[in-house]
């Protein structure tokens, strides 16, 4: 089993994580509404991957970076690594993106 794909996912978690707390941009500021901004559009995304697998639209390709673990018929466990990476970044980038904008008025 190859771990790559899963470690690069956690990495990158973690330099969110970093580049959140550092900054305090958004579980820092309001804890509850970051949960919510990430953890309802990461539900909804699952539930989409699940109906796109049960529809015969998505798949697990062949790939040697993929541990091999399953969560469920064509559903790796890195696709729940990296639907938290892409929920995480969109709330960073959307919190972020109006501070960076605000410093370069001034």
């Amino acid at each position: 089993m190859n771990f790559l794909y899963l470690l690069t996912l956690a990495v990158a978690l973690a330099g969110l994580v970093a580049l959140d707390f550092t900054h305090k941009l958004a579980f820092t500021k309001n804890a509850k509404a970051a949960l919510a901004a990430t953890g309802i559009p990461y539900i909804f995304f699952v539930i989409w991957d699940f109906t796109g697998i049960n529809l015969g639209i998505f798949f697990k390709g062949a790939s040697p970076y993929l541990t091999g673990l399953m969560i469920a018929p064509d559903f790796p466990v890195e696709e729940l690594f990296f639907l938290a990476v892409l929920c995480y970044s969109t709330l960073i980038m959307a919190t972020w993106l109006p501070i960076v904008l605000k410093r370069r008025q001034k």
